[in-house]
C-alpha cells in the first residue's frame, strides 16, 4: 500500500540560534509550507528525482547555469538516500529487525529554498516517517530520538545545524526546548516540552522571492564560541534566556514583553554575527517590519523573518504596505498540528 507523510516548515520564535550551543529555544511548525514524501512498494529500491528540484535535463547551457546559480547543485534525492542510510544504521545498532520488501521513494515540497524555514529537514522528517511505517517499527524508535536521527542524516551531507528545527517538525505545534549539556551528552537529546499552540498570537512571515544563502550565517560564530570568545559566549547565554522568558510571557499572555523579547533576540544575533554575515536583504526585512512598530526576528538563519503586530489590524495593514514597497512577501503564519500532545500544565 502507498504510504505518505508530510512535515511542515519550521519557525524559530525565540532563543535561536542557541540550540547549537547548549541553549534553549521556542519554535513551532508552520503549515503554510510543507514537504511530502510518498513510499510505494516496488521490486527494487528506487529513489525518484523531483522534476523541478532534481533536474538533469536543460534547454541550454545558460538555463543550467541559471538553475545552479539560483537553486544550487543539490535537490532532495541525496536527502532521501541519507535518510535511508541513517535509518538502516539506527535499526542495526538497536537490533531492530527489518523485512526485505523494497519500495520507491518520491517527494514534493513548496518550502522556499534558502529561506531559513528548514526545507531540507522537512524532507528528511517526512521520509523517516514513511520508513518507520513501511517497516512497522514506529514503536521501536522513540519520538525524542527522531530529531537526532534526522540531524544525523543531514550531517551525512555536510549540512551544519542544530536540533531545534527537527524537534519542531517531529513534535509539531509549539515546542519549548532545553538543550541542556548533561542531557545531550548522556542521551543525545535535549528536553522537549510541547506547549499549547493556542498561546501564540497571530504572527506573520516576511520573505523574499530570491533569498540570500542562509548557510553562511553560522560560519565564524561557531569557531569563536569554541575558542571561548566572550561576546559570543555571553550572547548565546542571553539569547537562550529569552526563550525562558518568552515561554513565561506566552503563558501569561503578556504580548508586550513578548514583542520586546523578539526584538532583543535579533539585536543580540546582529551584535554577534555582524551585518556583513547576516546580509543586507535579511536586515532590510527586519527593519521594514520595525519601521511600522512591529516586532521582528529571523525565523532561522536568514532568508525569512517572523513579525508580530501588537497593535492589531491597522499595524498589520501598514506592515503589508511597507513590505509591498520593498517587494517582500507577507502572509499570516498558520501553526501546524501538534503530533505530540501539549503539556497543558506548563
Amino acid at each position: 500500500m502507498t504510504i505518505q507523510h508530510t512535515a511542515y516548515a519550521r519557525v524559530g520564535l525565540l532563543g535561536n540560534p542557541s540550540d547549537g550551543y547548549f541553549g534553549k529555544t521556542l519554535a513551532f511548525s508552520a503549515s503554510n509550507f510543507a514537504a511530502t514524501v510518498t513510499l510505494e512498494p516496488s521490486e527494487s529500491l528506487v529513489i525518484l528525482p523531483h522534476p523541478v528540484h532534481d533536474p538533469s535535463k536543460f534547454a541550454s547551457l545558460q538555463q543550467l547555469a541559471e538553475r545552479v546559480e539560483s537553486e544550487g547543485y543539490y535537490g532532495g534525492v541525496r536527502l532521501l538516500m541519507a535518510t535511508c542510510k541513517v535509518f538502516h544504521a539506527y535499526c542495526a545498532a538497536h537490533k531492530i529487525a527489518l523485512h526485505h520488501n523494497n519500495f520507491t521513494l518520491s517527494y514534493d515540497t513548496n518550502i522556499p529554498r534558502q529561506a531559513g524555514l528548514s526545507g531540507s529537514s522537512a524532507i528528511v522528517c517526512a521520509a523517516l516517517s514513511c520508513l518507520l511505517e513501511h517497516f512497522g517499527v514506529g514503536d521501536s524508535m522513540k519520538v525524542e530520538d527522531r530529531p537526532r536521527v534526522i540531524l544525523t542524516a543531514e550531517e551525512e551531507l555536510g549540512i551544519t545545524a542544530g536540533l531545534q528545527d527537527r524537534v519542531a517538525q517531529v513534535y509539531g505545534g509549539l515546542v519549548y526546548m532545553d538543550f541542556d549539556r548533561d542531557a545531550l551528552e548522556s542521551t543525545g537529546n535535549g528536553v522537549y516540552t510541547p506547549m499549547d499552540p493556542g498561546l501564540l498570537p497571530t504572527l506573520y512571515l516576511i520573505y523574499a522571492r530570491n533569498p540570500s544563502d542562509s548557510g553562511k550565517v553560522h560560519s565564524t560564530v561557531r569557531r569563536r564560541w569554541l575558542e571561548g570568545d566572550e561576546l559570543v559566549r555571553s550572547g548565546m547565554t542571553e539569547i537562550a534566556e529569552l526563550a525562558v522568558r518568552g515561554r513565561a510571557a506566552l503563558l501569561k499572555q503578556d504580548f508586550n514583553t513578548f514583542s520586546e523579547l523578539m526584538n532583543h533576540n535579533f539585536d543580540l544575533r546582529r551584535c554577534m554575527f555582524g551585518d556583513a554575515t547576516l546580509g543586507k536583504m535579511n536586515i532590510d526585512m527586519v527593519e521594514t517590519a520595525r519601521s511600522v512598530g512591529a516586532a521582528c526576528k529571523f525565523t532561522g538563519s536568514g532568508g525569512a523573518v517572523v513579525a508580530f503586530c501588537p497593535e492589531g489590524f491597522q499595524q498589520v495593514k501598514h506592515l503589508k504596505e511597507a513590505c509591498e514597497k520593498k517587494g517582500f512577501i507577507l502572509e499570516p503564519l498558520i501553526v501546524g498540528p501538534s503530533f505530540v500532545p501539549p503539556d497543558l500544565s506548563c
